[in-house]
């Protein structure tokens, strides 16, 4: 029997699938977008108070960061499908295994990325051609950042276990938490103190530390099946290997698309500072949008695991839909806003004319068509909550990474069509061909699983299956 806080937990099979969509994915939605506006305000606080190198050097540093924390954060995708299927099949046994494993795993895993960050962050800087000016300061950033590493990953795993209980509420408290006391230590850091980058790296791994720390007091706290008993963690290989299954393609495929990131953008550097600028802007903004976008896809990984865990096999398609017109309409709304409202908007990043003229002009092609790559994101989701991993992970880097970079090395090269557009228009082609290939393989394994579990499909639906 499921013993869990009944304000915070949320039973993902049974009721409307589309109601409790939108009650799991809105604070998810707001956890995003809150993390983007510290993120954000500890930028403006360099950039406001340090300077401008302070400011150029921690930005420097976020391509690198992404690339080697995406990864381990790929596990926690994992963690979430795992802890899903054991909440659905009512198993206390195995999400004790999954609570107790994957604790250990985010120490390790966070410690691993210190040694790897503080060890070779100058040579890691240097090859991505930091400015001489930018270069010490990156480096003392990128060191102190690291050690927080540790909590960031407990964070993430925890949160990873609640999202699969269907609570999402929890995490997003504990973000503003964390959030509010980052951003005003970094006040006192950098404008008391005058510690400069090494203010901001501190702010940034005191506020992890105590987002962490609230994850672990919640799941001690617990009772049931995600109750965690600090001298119960031990790795149970039987639950690693089945979180590494499922979240290493998740982060192999991340760590793939962020190198891939670095080759357009520097296709988009030859155009010059002006659109280099506009386009980071623009980037800028649709960061919020696909942040949205992206909940739907972390509700299509838990409804689907749990689902799968209860053997309510008949909700699956109704989750689909729900996920898929929810993402639609999120990017549909958002995109086009983004659009029609540029010119205010990319004019909060630049003041220059032909700064903003650059961000509307990504923004008309990106912004406006963002809702096909939600859509892409929202069946990789439902393939891995089915347990498929390695194939969404494959579809993705052939589609929407090699594809575009193939563009790149083709027709982009073409004078004719070398062109910032062409670079830009290669996105949403990339992400309709995917989309398109994982519903394929959706549909296809779907077709394996009915013919797997007839027994359940000729059964009638419960009442509370017939729900929207």
């Amino acid at each position: 029997m499921k013993v869990l806080a009944k304000s915070y937990s949320m039973d993902l099979c049974s009721g409307s699938v589309l109601k409790k969509m939108l009650m799991f994915s809105l604070p998810l939605m707001a956890s995003g977008v809150l993390q983007l506006l510290f993120n954000a305000a500890d930028v403006v606080v360099l950039g406001r108070f340090a300077g401008d190198n302070s400011m150029g050097a921690v930005g420097s540093t976020s391509s690198l960061i992404n690339l080697f924390t995406n990864l381990f954060i790929g596990l926690s995708v994992g963690v979430n499908v795992i802890a899903a299927r054991a909440h659905g099949a009512d198993s206390v046994s195995d999400m004790q295994d999954v609570v107790h494993t994957s604790m250990p795993v985010s120490v390790i895993s966070g410690l691993l990325l210190t040694v790897i960050g503080v060890i070779f962050a100058p040579q890691m800087l240097v090859l991505m051609k930091a400015t001489e000016n930018q270069l010490p300061l990156a480096i003392q950033y990128l060191r102190i950042y690291f050690l927080g590493m540790p909590a960031t990953m407990v964070y993430n795993f925890g949160a990873a276990v609640l999202r699969a209980v269907g609570d999402t509420k929890r995490p997003l408290y504990f973000l503003i938490t964390a959030g509010v006391i980052n951003f005003l230590l970094n006040l006192l850091f950098v404008i008391v103190f005058r510690m400069d980058v090494s203010g901001v790296a501190l702010a940034t791994i005191i506020s992890q530390a105590i987002s962490a720390a609230l994850i672990v007091i919640c799941l001690i706290k617990e009772s049931g099946g995600i109750h965690l008993e600090l001298k119960k963690m031990k790795i149970k290989p039987r639950i690693l290997g089945a979180i590494v299954r499922v979240g290493l393609p998740a982060g192999f495929q991340g760590m793939i698309f962020s190198l891939s990131n670095v080759v357009i953008q520097s296709s988009v550097n030859t155009f010059g500072d002006a659109i280099v600028s506009g386009n980071s802007a623009a980037q800028s903004i649709e960061g919020f949008i696909y942040m949205a976008m992206n909940t739907f896809y972390q509700a299509a990984i838990s409804f689907t695991g749990q689902n799968m865990g209860a053997k309510k096999y008949r909700r699956i398609p109704r989750i689909m839909g729900c996920a898929l017109l929810c993402v639609a309409a999120t990017g549909l709304i958002l995109g086009w806003s983004a659009f029609l409202l540029g010119r205010p908007l990319v004019g909060i990043y630049s003041k220059t004319d032909i700064v903003i003229d650059a961000g509307i002009a990504r923004l008309s092609v990106i912004a406006t068509t963002y809702l096909i790559c939600g859509m892409m994101d929202v069946m990789v989701g439902m393939l891995r909550g089915l347990g498929y991993s390695v194939m969404p992970m494959i579809v993705s880097l052939l589609g929407a990474c090699g594809l575009r970079l193939l563009w790149i090395a083709t027709v982009f090269q073409i004078e004719k069509y070398h062109s910032i557009n062409t670079i830009y228009i290669s996105y949403p082609i990339s992400w309709a061909i995917t989309f398109l290939t994982h519903l394929i393989c959706y549909f296809v394994i779907w077709r394996k699983l009915k013919k797997r579990e007839a027994a359940f499909f000729q059964e009638s639906p419960q009442p509370e299956e017939q729900n929207a």
